[in-house]
């Protein structure tokens, strides 16, 4: 019985150590937008799309972790 609460801690610990990935991911993103529209305002509206889309895309992987974490 106690083995299946370890199992199931280090699930958690393994998806705490996953969504560091997307975290950073979609910090680096951001980062690279205000970089762009800083240096090209005309620009800013389609670089924000893009960033938007590749934030869902990296937040999607990571609550897609989440669910496994659950399942498994």
């Amino acid at each position: 019985m106690e083995t299946v609460f370890i199992i199931s801690a280090l699930k958690l610990v393994g998806y705490g150590l996953a969504a560091i990935g997307p975290g950073i991911g979609i910090g680096i993103a951001c980062y690279g937008c205000c970089v762009a529209s800083a240096r090209q305002p005309e620009l800013a509206g389609r670089l924000f799309t893009n960033f938007i889309i590749g934030a869902a895309l990296a937040e999607a992987l990571a609550l897609l972790g989440f669910v496994l974490a659950f399942i498994l």
